[in-house]
């Protein structure tokens, strides 16, 4: 659809009231068509899916999406997976996201948001908010750092409902971003958090001791690490990832 299309949508979305549920992923949608986009997603409280994947979004994008998603009331579900968000651009989007209080599924994967973008990703998880469901499989990007926030998710402290985190496999954060994320499962326990994911990671001897203390911790999570397949649960062990 490109930009024009961008810029029909946005026309028609702000006086649509029926749409609940848009799919524009692959529609080469760049930075260019973002501005228009941006009006659209700030005014429509109805569109509760959002599917802006496989598109062409880059930093100028990140950052004034990021403005719009912080403001939208209705939207539940964004996918903004495999676009071209780095460093200024991810912080920004991250940023706007955990401004926005109402995201139960968010998926911003394959993005490459690197250590900035990690790192503001994690203050947004501290927000408090009723995230569900958070994809950022190959979200960060060679500097080992991890979404900090991991845990803090008050929904999950207050609800009793797990955020299926299912995060890191085939993200380079080695060992050393594993370590981070195990730590910060111990910091706080009573994360809602049911599935952990840190498969094809070589596996030192702190990784290994975090792991088993984790899995002591939460009897309940479904953990894998250091390439093992067999998926290792105390309790439910029927549950497959």
């Amino acid at each position: 659809l490109g930009v024009e299309g961008a810029k029909a949508f946005s026309a028609m979305l702000l006086e649509n009231t029926t749409i609940v549920s848009l799919h524009l992923s692959r529609n080469e949608f760049d930075d260019h068509a973002a501005k228009y986009l941006v009006d659209a997603i700030t005014a429509n409280s109805k569109v509760e899916m959002l599917d802006l994947s496989y598109n062409m979004f880059g930093d100028k994008a990140g950052e004034i999406l990021g403005v719009a998603i912080a403001e939208n009331i209705g939207l539940k579900e964004l996918k903004i997976s495999w676009n071209h968000f780095h460093g200024q651009g991810a912080a920004a989007l991250a940023k706007g996201l955990g401004a926005n209080i109402f995201l139960k599924v968010l998926d911003v994967s394959y993005n490459g948001f690197g250590s900035s973008g990690a790192a503001a990703l994690g203050e947004a998880l501290k927000a408090e908010s009723v995230l569900e469901e958070l994809n950022v499989r190959g979200g960060t990007k060679g500097e080992g750092r991890k979404p900090g926030g991991l845990g803090r998710n008050q929904d999950g402290k207050r609800e009793g409902r797990g955020v299926n985190v299912e995060c890191f496999c085939l993200n380079p954060m080695q060992s050393e971003g594993c370590c981070g994320v195990c730590k910060a499962l111990q910091a706080n326990s009573g994360t809602g958090i049911e599935i952990l994911d840190l498969p094809d990671i070589p596996v030192n001897k702190e990784l290994a001791e975090l792991c088993d203390a984790v899995k002591i911790l939460f009897p309940n999570l479904l953990l894998r690490y250091g390439g093992n397949t067999k998926l290792q649960r105390k309790i439910q062990s029927k549950a497959e990832l």
